[in-house]
């Protein structure tokens, strides 16, 4: 198989337009080695052809809240506009409490920590009031990450400081919403493929604190909050076996130490012209994240469709067809408890600055349209829903009292 490496990518987070951060500079993803050829160029003629006869029908009414609920699962959403404007929009607020189960709301240091002794909960505790009110979970994404910090963490932290400034932060952070929250992001996306010997991400936390940084980050969490579910969250695992292997080792790593972490976080990025039906790697990943011990959430679900026909009605069949075969592929391991969408309604997406179609038209990845109406994806999210075998309440994990969803 031939392979190269895009190694450095715009990253989605920095077109976070939804208010949590005024400093949205652009900044890197790293995707590490791709498998090459075979999904730049997987031909979505012939699965377009192949969706032709699917009719994506749904039985009853029921909100994908309730259809996940009565699976044993939870089903969120990243809102991704700000408090204002989601405040504002009555129709907005009435969908998202009717599909959504569980509100995840953004901790980026360059949001919340402006300066060393500064910080900025005012968009957070909206949403923490707004998931009261409605009987959701709350998550937290994410605690430590290479992205998203503030100007002054680079001239401030040092190999002395480092581990107390991460300390006396996760303490303030996690502290304040200690025993409201479902699951932290603690740590996100701490793989590049080829970087290193390990293929651990280069940045600020490793340099200071080496490699135990991962540790550190989830045992300070587990101090202040003993009842969430804590969550490694990783990107580019459904294709790329190299990832999947280094997480895995990551995560066993972890384990062997004695490391509070609950669960895998699985970001799910999909690209609409690739096939999530016929993915065995993947599938045995799952098994192996699941033998550990591990529950796995679906943390930023989404449909890349850059590449996709310009006529709507094909493309939201082709939309459909990926969102629809990934979660029966994915619902089908016991271990996934969670599918969260990173947003909800097509203008609201990072995909628009990350992956725009060359044709103009508007990009449509989520399950609602402009109108915040339900469109084919919706269907398709329904469909695996209530196919997808019931969960058995886990033994390990708190029950919230709110809602009866075992975590």
């Amino acid at each position: 198989m031939v392979k190269f490496s895009l190694r450095r990518l715009l990253s989605r987070r920095q077109f976070l337009t939804l208010g949590i951060s005024s400093a949205t500079a652009l900044t890197i993803l790293s995707l590490g080695q791709l498998p090459a050829l075979s999904w730049l160029i997987y031909p979505f003629k012939d699965r377009q052809s192949a969706n032709t006869n699917r009719q994506f029908k749904v039985v009853g009414s029921k909100s994908l809240r309730q259809r996940a609920k009565s699976k044993g699962l939870i089903y969120g959403a990243w809102p991704h506009v700000n408090s204002p404007l989601f405040d504002a929009t009555a129709e907005m607020k009435s969908v998202f409490a009717r599909e959504f189960g569980l509100v995840v709301t953004g901790f980026y240091w360059d949001a919340i920590r402006p300066s060393p002794s500064t910080f900025n909960f005012t968009e957070i505790d909206y949403f923490a009031k707004f998931a009261a009110e409605n009987n959701m979970l709350m998550r937290g994404h994410p605690l430590v990450w290479t992205n998203a910090l503030p100007a002054w963490i680079k001239p401030t932290l040092n190999r002395q400081n480092v581990k107390q400034i991460l300390t006396d932060h996760i303490k303030m952070v996690v502290g304040r919403y200690a025993g409201k929250m479902h699951s932290w992001d603690v740590v996100n996306e701490a793989i590049d493929i080829g970087s290193r010997p390990d293929n651990l991400t280069k940045n600020i936390w490793l340099e200071l604190l080496g490699p135990d940084y991962i540790k550190v980050a989830f045992d300070i969490t587990a101090r202040f909050d003993s009842k969430a579910l804590l969550v490694y969250n990783e990107t580019n695992l459904e294709h790329n076996e190299a990832q999947q292997v280094a997480v895995l080792k990551l995560l066993t790593q972890l384990k062997s130490q004695g490391t509070p972490v609950h669960a895998l976080g699985i970001q799910s990025h999909l690209s609409g012209d690739r096939d999530y039906r016929n993915i065995p790697k993947f599938k045995k990943f799952l098994r192996d994240i699941a033998k550990l011990g591990l529950k796995i959430m679906i943390t930023e679900l989404d449909v890349i469709d850059k590449d996709l026909p310009t006529d709507i009605k094909s493309r939201d069949r082709l939309i459909a067809g990926t969102y629809e075969d990934y979660l029966t592929t994915v619902l089908a391991e016991p271990a996934v408890i969670a599918i969260i969408n990173w947003g909800f309604t097509d203008p609201h997406t990072w995909i628009s600055g990350y992956a725009p179609r060359k044709d103009g038209t508007d990009v449509r990845p989520l399950p609602f349209d402009r109108d915040l109406k339900p469109k084919l994806a919706w269907n398709a999210i329904a469909r695996a829903i209530d196919l997808s075998p019931k969960r058995q309440p886990s033994k390990k994990l708190i029950t919230n009292p709110r809602n009866g969803l075992t975590i």
